[in-house]
């Protein structure tokens, strides 16, 4: 593995990991008052894209990156959507 490839899968880490504190306490709480419905359908479309492009390109750091953030962020999403 090259040190670009490291380099990826540790920003993935770094940028994906960000996210779960977050999924745990709305999981927790059910709580989603303060989050902004907005901003996750954007992000959620945008990690979408992302993984897509990712796919496409054969870029698996950014694959890795993407998928558990898409699963974290609509996870999320889900949580506001249910409970507002």
């Amino acid at each position: 593995m090259e040190l670009l490839d490291l380099t990826g899968y540790a920003a993935a880490l770094c940028t994906t990991s960000a996210y779960v504190p977050q999924v745990l306490r709305v999981w927790r709480t059910r709580s989603t008052h303060d989050i902004s419905l907005k901003m996750f359908i954007v992000l959620v479309t945008g990690v979408s894209l992302w993984l897509t492009y990712g796919i496409s390109t054969g870029d698996w750091p950014l694959v890795a990156a993407n998928s558990i953030t898409l699963i974290l962020a609509s996870t999320i999403l889900y949580f506001k959507l249910r409970h507002g």
